[in-house]
């Protein structure tokens, strides 16, 4: 049934031609070029997705050799493809070949001229960058050698401030000689996105989301207005309760915080000092994932199938045996891997689907295998789409998924898959702040973070930032949006935004933002759409076939219509709003203004 509505739906896209009329010879040029590419996409794409995947999880000299040159050739033949499109532009055809022609031609992230050297050069460059960072370690003078992961352990769990900011500076040394790569890369991907007939590159990644960039990014910084008095109330309260522990030496009464002191390499998420920052006495109420994975003894492997359950309870159907057999899960003693959490898609036609994760056994990532297989099932849903619509309805929809469904990991949740008892749910709902704070020290704190990432590389792509302000910019900018800065000046010879793996990786971060914003507006309508009866962040569509069908019906779009109406399909609305996040936050909002009645809050 699926392939015969898979072979109707292409049929109809590419056969289709203006009402009324005749086929023309250029509608039939159309047709075969449509037909194409579909069937280029069908062979090449598996072949490609497997040559990354083996350079991401074997890192030698020879796996960055091949991807490099695969890269180089399926980026050329890409290229190729999307000037051909451009032929196009003026011919009158259907709204979904319209779209079609528009995904190819707005397809890239860092596309080279149609220039073979150059083109080689900027896949060289990219994959010596992703293995930069993936092979990345410092080594101190006594002979200790650490990697991220080794390095993320002392800033997750430390309390010592030398300590936290020797990891810190540690592993920000890795972006040192990524600078002169990064700056290159930007030059040649600039001349590659006016070839294709945009301003640059900045232009490029903001013209994907079915309206004017400058509109779309109007819609970002009025949303993040919405949301910046909930993130401002947090930030001072942590201030103060770092203060309270640390004193003034380490943690100012005023001014930004200091980004080694919040247990995460980046400062995105202040989830691992929740200790510090609140400490009321209902808080031995809280739950404890970590422990509870300890205690039942759960391996990697289970705490996948833990969060496949989830989606198999509102309705999609299984993975499939091969997702099993062939995803990694566990770092490799043997080998450099990209330790990176991802989800792959790497041949639609068999359904091909894996993650690629070092899981560690904790409460943090078994938030992150849930948002994993949101991905995953995403994947599952279009995957009987042609190949060009085989895509989140924007790139935010994606992350918005996976973020989707840990919301929904409540204590009634937890009591559901027998991780805790009725009296320790019933006893942890009794401290609404605690559950509201764990939460919002990840899923409030990122979204400034995940919005001013893509404004620095935005600034760097069309010349505002130049080259002697690259390091200055950036901590600039996390002071401005985050409140966040180091505890010491660091000069242009650093590369900070190297050590962050979305930079080197050349992955856009706005989907991130989106994503944050998106997840408690799908949250709260499916919460309307179940009719419960209660706060909102005690709702969990777990076990709710209704709400299932809605995401499915969603996620089964694909990219083969504007994500405004794949997003009122869900929601209701076509506008994005902040309202949803203040909604879900708001007894903890209240608590937190009662909080800093006394206190000096913001940072400049």
């Amino acid at each position: 049934m699926r392939n015969f509505l898979y072979i109707t739906l292409l049929s109809i896209i590419v056969t289709s031609c203006v009402p009324g009329s005749e086929q023309t010879e250029q509608t039939k040029d159309l047709e075969d070029f449509l037909m194409m590419v579909e069937e280029e996409n069908k062979k090449n794409g598996p072949v490609i997705y497997s040559a990354s995947w083996i350079s991401s999880n074997f890192i030698t000299y020879d796996s960055q050799k091949i991807i490099a040159d695969y890269g180089t050739r399926y980026t050329l033949n890409s290229l190729e493809r999307s000037r051909q499109a451009s032929a196009f532009n003026d011919l009158a055809t259907t709204p979904e070949n319209k779209r079609m022609l528009n995904i190819l031609k707005s397809s890239f992230v860092m596309p080279p001229p149609l220039d073979e050297e150059l083109a080689s050069e900027l896949s060289e460059i990219t994959t010596s960058l992703e293995a930069m960072y993936g092979a990345g370690e410092y080594c101190y003078e006594d002979g200790n050698c650490f990697d991220l992961e080794a390095f993320e352990g002392i800033i997750d769990k430390s309390r010592d401030p030398d300590k936290l900011l020797s990891a810190w500076k540690g592993w920000h040394e890795i972006g040192k000689p990524m600078k002169p790569l990064y700056l290159r890369m930007v030059d040649i991907g600039n001349k590659g996105s006016k070839d294709l007939g945009y301003d640059g590159l900045s232009d490029l990644w903001f013209s994907k989301y079915d309206m004017p960039a400058n509109d779309f990014l109007d819609e970002t910084d009025r949303v993040w207005e919405e949301v910046k008095p909930l993130y401002d109330a947090l930030h001072c309260h942590v201030r103060a309760k770092l203060n309270d522990h640390y004193g003034d030496e380490v943690i100012p009464e005023s001014g930004p915080l200091p980004v080694h002191m919040l247990g995460n390499m980046w400062g995105q998420s202040w989830s691992n000092i929740y200790d510090l920052v609140y400490t009321e006495e209902l808080n031995s109420n809280s739950i404890d994932v970590t422990k509870i994975i300890e205690e039942k003894e759960i391996d990697e492997i289970e705490m996948v199938e833990y969060a496949e359950d989830f989606f198999l309870s509102i309705g999609f159907e299984s993975l499939p045996e091969t997702f099993w057999e062939r995803s990694l899960f566990v770092k490799p003693r043997d080998r450099s891997v990209v330790c990176h959490a991802s989800a792959w898609n790497l041949d639609p036609t068999t359904n091909d689907l894996r993650i690629k994760m070092c899981i560690e056994k904790n409460e943090e990532d078994f938030i992150t295998i849930h948002h994993e297989l949101g991905h995953i099932f995403y994947y599952q849903a279009y995957n009987h789409l042609p190949t060009l619509f085989q895509g989140g309805a924007n790139d935010g929809f994606h992350e918005a998924f996976g973020d989707l469904l840990t919301l929904s990991i409540t204590p009634d949740y937890l009591k559901e898959i027998n991780f805790i008892s009725e009296e320790e749910a019933n006893l942890a709902k009794e401290d609404p702040i605690g559950l509201l704070m764990k939460q919002a020290l990840e899923g409030v704190v990122v979204v400034p973070w995940a919005l001013m990432l893509d404004k620095w590389r935005s600034g760097v792509f069309n010349g505002e930032i130049t080259q002697d302000q690259l390091n200055s910019s950036w901590w600039q900018l996390r002071e401005e949006y985050q409140g966040i800065s180091t505890s010491e000046e660091r000069s242009e010879e650093y590369f900070d935004p190297g050590a962050k793996y979305h930079i080197p990786g050349n992955t856009p971060y706005t989907r991130y933002y989106l994503a944050r914003i998106m997840q408690y507006q799908f949250h709260e309508a499916l919460c309307n759409e179940i009719n419960f009866d209660g706060y909102l962040h005690e709702c969990s569509i777990y076990g709710n076939k209704v709400a299932g069908e809605k995401i499915i019906s969603t996620m089964a779009m694909g990219e083969s219509l504007p994500w405004q109406e794949a997003f009122e399909n869900l929601t209701g609305s076509r506008k994005l709003s902040g309202k949803s996040i203040l909604n879900y936050y708001a007894p903890l909002k209240e608590w937190l203004d009662e909080q800093n009645k006394n206190r000096t809050c913001g940072w400049n």
